[in-house]
């Protein structure tokens, strides 16, 4: 089981429309709900790919419960903490070939709130084989949440993959955890140089405390250093339908990849193959698995993309 932890999940609303006219009123009936959010979004393409998953973060309100339903609908295993905070809502609009995201930001949940997720987290993780935890703290949390977690978890070994943003992520890198996963834009963030050349901010990270660390380049694929190790696969070229949710179908990817016992540069292109393979639908957090198998095949093969790069870059 893996088990995917985030603080801020959403209730997803994705509109559908062939042409959006600013100013006016636009109708469609093609629209989408879905559970969603960075750690949700994990587990479900985890799911897909056959791995038994069970979600963890805070809920709270009628939308907690609908996304509580809405898990168990799709054979999602869950377990939150509630909060009085109502979970948020956010729109995905897809017009004219390109995506919207309209977010509603997550909102301050009790003070008491990471500890009981921490303790949740550690009680669900003894199952584990492996621990995935992405996504925006709420307002005021902690900011030494994953870090603490990324501990926790190494005590009662089982590794964690991180994706987070800012502070957070910071901390996180100083705990250690087996694979950190910013974009481009965290990456710089986190070692506080803009424009700073990709693989070598990775290797600052890694320097930092991360054992490895994938950065995701969007449609381009992505970069992984572990140790000597540079892996570079350039994703291939498809017709995206809906981006959103990419980056979080890549860290499902890598952490199928590792928990099947794949080599870094095999979990690494099957990353690149969850990413592409969501980009491809129009809701996010979704891949189908033939697509999924034949882009990984076609990395596997060099077909579309470079080969990876060997133990000495």
């Amino acid at each position: 089981m893996i088990l995917c932890v985030g603080p801020t999940p959403t209730a997803q609303r994705t509109m559908v429309f062939d042409r959006l006219e600013w100013g006016e009123v636009n109708r469609t009936p093609r629209v989408f709900d879905a559970a969603s959010g960075k750690s949700i979004n994990v587990a479900r393409v985890l799911r897909a790919l056959g791995e038994a998953v069970v979600a963890t973060g805070f809920l709270g309100g009628d939308r907690g419960a609908w996304i509580r339903r809405e898990l168990s609908a799709v054979g999602i295993g869950h377990d939150f903490v509630e909060v009085e905070t109502p979970t948020r809502l956010c729109v995905t609009v897809v017009a004219s070939r390109s995506s919207t995201e309209l977010i509603e930001e997550s909102a301050a949940v009790e003070s008491e709130s990471y500890e009981r997720l921490l303790e949740k987290s550690l009680r669900l993780a003894r199952g584990a084989r492996l621990v995935v935890a992405s996504g925006s703290l709420t307002p005021g949390g902690p900011t030494d949440f994953y870090g603490r977690l990324v501990r926790e978890m190494s005590r009662i070994g089982v590794e964690c993959i991180v994706d987070a943003a800012g502070e957070p992520l910071k901390r996180a890198v100083e705990a250690g955890p087996l694979l950190v996963k910013p974009n481009r834009s965290e990456l710089a963030a986190a070692v506080g140089e803009a424009g700073i050349d990709v693989e070598a901010g990775a290797r600052r990270l890694a320097a930092q405390g991360a054992r490895s660390v994938v950065v995701s380049l969007g449609p381009a694929g992505a970069i992984g250093i572990r140790g000597a190790e540079r892996v570079v696969v350039e994703a291939p070229q498809v017709e995206a339908v809906n981006p959103i949710g990419s980056g979080d179908a890549m860290a499902a990817g890598l952490a199928a990849g590792i928990v099947r016992g794949l080599s870094f540069a095999d979990a690494c292109r099957l990353g690149v193959a969850c990413g592409t393979a969501n980009a491809m639908t129009l809701t996010a957090g979704t891949v189908q698995p033939e697509q999924v198998e034949r882009l990984f095949a076609g990395l596997a093969a060099g077909e579309g993309a470079p080969a990876l790069g060997d133990a000495n870059g």
